[in-house]
């Protein structure tokens, strides 16, 4: 990035007065020295960036871009350095009012104490988010009518744990469980267990000696989902000790 700002600079001047420049520049700042300062960097933001990566990996949300991944790590960053400071003062207090200790608290120490809260804060975030806990107070209380999950699509899905029939393009139905379900709309997969074809007329068509059909989502129009039935209770009465069954 430096060298095509400092390229672009000297677009207007001669080549040689350009290739001057540029050595000038190298001159000053040495990658010696902007190669510490890159790795003093990501060694700073690494606790921010291992928390995305974390959350990430575990819910359905898509990878922002490059710049506001940066913008996440720093906030991440924070939030980490906040419980590593947190569990200084702990341990620092655990060693000076009772007999337990667990060393001097170094550099590596933090470091180590850091990746682990790194993890822990990204594991918590998706625990959160997918179960909707912030949001579901806010709409409680008013504040907002959103929902965590990254589209109404996934939302769809996780609220409604039902049996569904997918209505392909040639018309054909195809109802059974889904065991997998695509993150996105419009690529992926279905993976449909206990599945049978219905028909037009009412019959359906049980596919016994099949595990699950994998369906393409490009090939469906829409989907049904199918209301549970109702479970009726009867009651049952208890015989008391005078009363007979005959």
């Amino acid at each position: 990035m430096i060298v095509q700002l400092c390229w672009k600079s000297t677009l207007g001047n001669s080549s040689e007065q350009g290739v001057k420049h540029l050595t000038k520049h190298i001159v000053a700042h040495p990658m010696s020295e902007l190669s510490k300062e890159v790795v003093a960097l990501l060694q700073y933001l690494m606790p921010g960036f291992l928390v995305a990566w974390v959350y990430f990996g575990l819910t359905l949300h898509v990878k922002p871009q490059q710049f506001e991944r940066v913008v996440q790590a720093l906030i991440f960053t924070l939030v980490v350095q906040v419980f590593v400071t947190l569990e200084e003062w702990l341990f620092i207090s655990i060693g000076e009012m009772t007999p337990i200790t667990f060393g001097q608290w170094t550099d590596n120490s933090a470091l180590f104490a850091s990746l682990i809260t790194a993890v822990g804060v990204g594991i918590l975030l998706s625990m959160v988010v997918h179960k909707d806990i912030f949001y579901t107070i806010g709409r409680r209380i008013g504040i907002t009518n959103r929902t965590a999950h990254p589209s109404e699509w996934a939302g769809v899905f996780h609220n409604h744990k039902n049996y569904i029939v997918l209505h392909m393009k040639d018309d054909l139905r195809l109802y059974g469980w889904p065991r997998v379900w695509p993150s996105d709309s419009k690529t992926g997969h279905f993976f449909i267990i206990s599945p049978s074809w219905q028909y037009s007329d009412g019959e359906s068509q049980a596919l016994d000696g099949t595990e699950g059909i994998l369906v393409d989502t490009s090939q469906i129009k829409w989907i049904e989902f199918v209301k549970p039935p109702e479970i009726e209770y009867v009651e049952e009465t208890t015989p008391g000790p005078y009363s007979s069954s005959c």
